[in-house]
């Protein structure tokens, strides 16, 4: 019999402090990428009481009314009022943005060593992972993707006024039994939401696990009379958003990934153009996973590409399935070298990714959803046949 034991991931909702920086950084990105693809970006931004302060580098030909597209962003998330954290239109906005480095901006543009001379190079040294597993439809850990849905939700009945007294600071938390690889049923879920002052935690507990939790988590089948539920466990949750916690860009990089269930090679990805691997190389390796579990190769696929900076090629290219593969890994590893082109120039060009596509990710994770270019599995049949060959 395989071993039983649980796994737990974790959300934050939009409105949370960190993801509200993300969303601020990506947005940027998007505005400067929409006019000139070709725009270096790496934002940053750190939002606390009544102010939030944008810095790091930017090189790029299009103008940025910075003050406009950071309101903006806290507007649509819900940060309308002082008594929430923040508010668009009285806070404060610091702007204390550079260029770029002309260091990294030669070894990016091929301008670098003579032996790479006119190849775009990695924008940074690291190691990039990327996951996949047959657990979900959209090939994801369950606990991440259970957990990132019920914050949709939330944001769903919060921005139509069904529940009338959510504010926008959330977080969500869901722990998985496990018998060996396969998900058998549900066995807690956290849930932190701000509210307004005067509603009672009778009324909170109540609309959080009826009107939210159970309609996401009913469909899956694994809810039981033992699952547990935790609502606001300290009992009030008024005092929210960077009012109650400072935010920072790039402070939930496992939230944006697989949940724990997989590895991460530690860099950031929101306010990032793809020129910067930490970035475009994570989303080259769940494409790669992706596409080995969808072809029927393994069950789970973890995928590692490394990079030097300037250097136009990655330095190394792993995989682990975890012992699930059908065929020996080095066969998959082979063709994966054949099919997917994981030069910096190559991903960006088949991802797609000089566009302003980047705010979408920057809440609810960057892979699991069909809309994003690294999701699709046109790949699995061309893999499947390389590999059979």
């Amino acid at each position: 019999m395989e071993r039983r034991y649980f796994f737990t991931s974790e959300s934050v909702g939009e409105g949370h402090p960190d993801k509200l920086c993300d969303q601020i950084s990506d947005a940027i990105l998007d505005t400067c990428i929409k006019d000139d693809p070709q725009s270096r970006v790496a934002c940053e931004t750190f939002a606390s009481t009544s102010l939030v302060l944008i810095g790091g580098e930017i090189t790029t030909s299009t103008f940025v009314d910075f003050q406009k597209v950071v309101r903006d962003v806290a507007g649509e998330i819900g940060y309308t009022d002082p008594s929430y954290g923040l508010d668009c239109h009285s806070m404060a906005v610091l702007d204390m943005i550079h260029s770029q480095s002309p260091d990294i901006s030669q070894g990016v543009s091929g301008a670098g060593l003579e032996q790479y001379k006119g190849q775009q190079g990695a924008g940074d040294q690291g190691m990039m992972f990327g996951f996949a597993c047959n657990e979900t439809p959209e090939l994801m850990p369950l606990p991440i993707s259970l957990a990132h849905k019920i914050l949709i939700k939330a944001t769903e009945m919060r921005k139509k006024n069904i529940i009338k007294w959510l504010r926008p600071d959330a977080k969500s938390q869901v722990t998985v039994e496990y018998e060996g690889y396969k998900p058998v049923r549900l066995d807690a879920v956290v849930v932190s939401h701000q509210h307004d002052p005067d509603v009672s935690y009778k009324d909170i507990e109540s609309g959080i696990i009826e009107e939210i939790i159970k309609p996401v988590l009913e469909p899956t089948g694994l809810l039981d009379g033992k699952t547990k539920y935790y609502i606001n466990p300290t009992g009030r949750f008024v005092v929210g958003g960077p009012f109650g916690d400072t935010g920072l860009t790039g402070r939930k990089i496992i939230v944006d990934t697989y949940g724990g269930m997989g590895r991460h090679g530690g860099g950031a990805f929101s306010g990032k153009d793809p020129t910067k691997v930490d970035r475009s190389a994570a989303y080259a390796a769940r494409h790669v996973a992706k596409n080995v579990v969808a072809a029927g190769l393994a069950e789970r696929c973890e995928v590692e590409l490394a990079y030097a900076i300037g250097v136009p090629f990655p330095v190394s290219i792993m995989i682990d399935t975890f012992g699930t593969a059908v065929v020996p890994e080095q066969r998959i590893e082979e063709a994966i070298k054949r099919i997917f082109d994981l030069t910096p120039a190559g991903i960006i060009k088949a991802l797609d990714l000089r566009r302003p596509i980047y705010r979408k990710t920057a809440s609810y994770g960057h892979f699991g959803r069909a809309e994003f270019s690294w999701e699709n599995t046109g790949k699995a049949e061309e893999l499947k046949k390389a590999v059979n060959a």
